[in-house]
């Protein structure tokens, strides 16, 4: 039998074949099971990270010690009145027109009315008559007295009846209440006599105060009524040496505005400029519709630069209470205990906060206890949000402001 001096060797090489097969599919099984793992791993870290809600956060500041607020305000002059006729009749002559300044009393129309003065001359000559009355009364009275003098001692005498000493005494007390009688006509007829008087008055239309004509609605020949209710104005006036602002400050700010308060007032027919005003006088009250609380604001106006009847922006500026935080409106948990405002350290541990809010300033909110300036503050916080919670606070997002190569070419710019 002959022996292979090989075989050993084959022997050897075929182990060490079997050992690599062995190796590599135990290597092949280790890396699936290893990237398997790897992926249940890499799955759980992302669910778990899922799950930690991102905190949307914004810093507290603390509220100015002085605030400014503008508001709108309705310019009026201080004094300011319409003119109507007192008197009917036709507009005879005007002497003043838009822009005139005039002083107290100064004649501004005249009105013909012949009806009035016709009614005067009737009751003067009337008077004449009831002057002349009441004299032929009292004549008469004296000699009823005298009468009845008479008649009286001689029915103590004997020599008349009592009958007679009756009918004297009467006709004389009959004389005494003729003249109360006509003297009370005398004066009812003075009294008629001094209402024509004062409507022909009337035909004069003067200045009521010192101030400006605004407006003339009448010419000469037009007819008037007398009355505000049945003919139209003849003229306005206004007194422009003083302005009265009136504003209408919203109730958050009503506790704020007190009498000597400064403003400026800024007018859009004088950009970049101010005048100074004075708050004199508030209503005391809140308008129920609006929830404003109406100022009076007085301003000098003593050349004129300024005119009435428009409006103003009023800038305010208030003092404010001293120690407070503004935050956005939409940080505020409404709860039934009350409202609260949550909060995150750095590490996204959450703080709920029970707070005293102040005034609502729309967007924003004044808080008055709860919080402190430089908190981060939670915006939009989930309704179940609780202390002790945490969560990954949001990095600001950095915008890429350089354009692509395919953008330059559409605005012709150099890509490089």
């Amino acid at each position: 039998m002959t022996v292979d001096p090989d075989h050993p060797n084959r022997k050897m090489r075929g182990l060490l074949v079997l050992g690599t097969i062995g190796a590599v599919l135990a290597a092949a099984a280790w890396s699936g099971i290893a990237s398997r793992l790897d992926a249940e791993t890499a799955l759980a870290r992302v669910t778990d990270e899922a799950a930690v809600p991102t905190l949307a956060t914004v810093v507290a500041q603390a509220g100015p010690r002085e605030e400014e607020i503008v508001l709108p305000g309705n310019v009026q002059a201080e004094f300011e009145t319409t003119i109507f006729a007192r008197t009917s009749g036709y507009v005879k002559r005007w002497s003043a027109d838009i822009g005139a300044k005039v002083k107290a009393g100064a004649l501004l129309a005249e009105i013909d009315s012949p009806e009035v003065d016709q009614q005067l001359v009737q009751a003067r000559a009337q008077l004449v008559q009831v002057q002349a009355a009441l004299t032929q009364a009292q004549s008469n009275t004296e000699l009823a007295r005298v009468t009845n003098g008479r008649t009286t001692r001689l029915v103590g005498q004997g020599w008349s009846s009592e009958q007679q000493g009756d009918s004297d005494r009467l006709k004389y007390e009959a004389s005494v209440a003729a003249v109360a009688v006509a003297k009370a006509n005398v004066e009812a007829q003075q009294a008629q006599i001094s209402r024509l008087e004062q409507l022909t008055g009337f035909e004069r239309v003067t200045a009521p105060f010192d101030g400006v004509v605004t407006a003339r609605q009448v010419d000469v020949g037009n007819l008037v009524n007398a009355g505000s209710g049945s003919g139209p104005e003849l003229f306005r006036m206004a007194d422009t040496r003083k302005l009265r602002i009136y504003v209408q400050v919203p109730q958050s700010y009503a506790a704020l505005v007190k009498p000597g308060l400064g403003v400026d007032l800024r007018f859009p027919e004088y950009p970049g400029r101010t005048f100074p005003a004075t708050l004199v006088r508030d209503a005391n009250a809140i308008e129920p519709h609006s929830r404003t609380l109406l100022v009076e604001l007085e301003a000098n106006n003593a050349n004129g630069e300024l005119l009435p009847g428009g409006y103003t922006e009023v800038h305010f500026k208030l003092k404010t209470a001293g120690h407070t935080v503004r935050i956005s409106a939409n940080a505020l948990l409404f709860r039934a205990e009350g409202p609260r405002i949550a909060t995150a350290d750095a590490e996204g541990r959450v703080s709920v906060h029970e707070v005293t809010i102040g005034r609502d300033l729309g967007t924003m909110v004044e808080v008055l206890t709860g919080i402190e300036p430089g908190d981060a503050v939670i915006l939009n916080p989930p309704a179940s949000i609780v202390s002790g919670a945490r969560g990954r606070l949001q990095k600001d997002e950095k915008v890429d402001l350089r354009l692509s190569a395919r953008e330059c070419r559409a605005f012709g710019k150099d890509p490089h």
